[in-house]
C-alpha cells in the first residue's frame, strides 16, 4: 500500500456509541430498535438535502426525523422528548475501545482528524464529553460546506484545512457510504463494523480498504497497512 495517510475519523457510531440513545427510543415508542430506524432515515433525508440543494443542520433535521417518525407510528412527539434526544446525543460515551485504538495509533506516529455531520457549537462536544477529543489534531464539521456527508465539499474541507488531496487521507467510519464518499475521490477507507454493518459488494463501487469488527482490529490493521 501507498505511504501512510491521515486518518479522517468519523464521529456518531464510529468512535461514539449510537446505542446508548436506545433508551430515549424505548421511553418514547416502547421501542429500543426504533432508534434504528430513526437513524437510517437521518441519513436519508440528509443525503436527500444535499443532493437537492437544501440547507439544514444536523440538530435540526435529527429533531425533525423522530417527529416524522412519530408520526408513521401515530405518536405526538414533545418538545421534551426532542430536548431528551438531542441531551442525549451530546452525551453519547465513547465505545469501550476507542481510547485504547485511537492511543495506539497515535504512538504509532498517525495523524487523526475527525470529520463529522454535526455542527460545531459554542459549548463541548460530544467527542469532548467522550474524553477522545485530545487524541485529534483537528476536528472538522460539514456544516460550512452546507452539504452533507458524503457529499465531495465534505472531505474537500478537511483536504483544504490540512493542504492535502484526497489520496492522502483514509476515511475511518462505520458507514460504508461515508468510506465510498472519499473513495470515490481517491482516497482510502476504513470500515469498523462494530457488529451492524457490512461492506457493499458491487461491481464498479469502492469497498474499504481495511475492514475489521472492533477499533482494536482495526488500529492494528492500520498500522500493518501502514507500518
Amino acid at each position: 500500500m501507498p505511504d501512510r495517510p491521515i486518518l479522517v475519523f468519523d464521529v456518531n457510531e464510529t468512535l461514539l456509541d449510537l446505542d446508548s440513545l436506545a433508551p430515549v427510543f424505548e421511553d418514547i415508542f416502547d421501542d429500543p430498535a426504533a432508534l434504528r430506524d430513526w437513524f437510517a432515515q437521518l441519513i436519508l433525508y440528509s443525503q436527500t438535502l444535499t443532493i437537492s440543494g437544501i440547507d439544514s443542520d444536523f440538530p435540526s433535521l435529527a429533531a425533525g426525523t423522530l417527529r416524522m417518525l412519530g408520526q408513521i407510528r401515530n405518536i405526538q412527539i414533545s418538545q421534551a422528548q426532542i430536548a431528551d434526544l438531542a441531551a442525549a446525543i451530546a452525551s453519547m460515551p465513547a465505545h469501550a475501545d476507542a481510547a485504547s485504538a485511537l492511543q495506539q495509533l497515535r504512538d504509532a506516529g498517525f495523524r487523526m482528524v475527525t470529520l463529522t455531520n454535526s455542527p460545531k457549537g459554542s459549548g463541548p462536544t460530544a467527542l469532548d464529553r467522550s474524553g477522545l477529543a485530545s487524541f485529534f489534531e483537528a476536528s472538522f464539521s460539514v456544516q460550512p460546506s452546507g452539504r452533507f456527508k458524503p457529499a465531495p465539499q465534505t472531505y474537500r474541507l478537511v483536504c483544504d484545512g490540512l493542504g492535502v488531496e484526497p489520496r492522502d487521507l483514509c476515511l475511518v467510519a462505520c458507514h460504508v457510504w461515508d468510506t465510498i464518499g472519499l473513495q470515490a475521490m481517491g482516497g482510502k477507507g476504513a470500515l469498523v463494523t462494530h457488529g451492524v454493518n457490512a461492506p457493499l459488494h458491487v461491481t464498479g463501487v469502492p469497498v474499504p480498504d481495511l475492514v475489521a469488527p472492533t477499533l482494536t482490529q482495526l488500529s492494528r490493521d492500520i498500522m500493518a497497512a501502514w507500518a
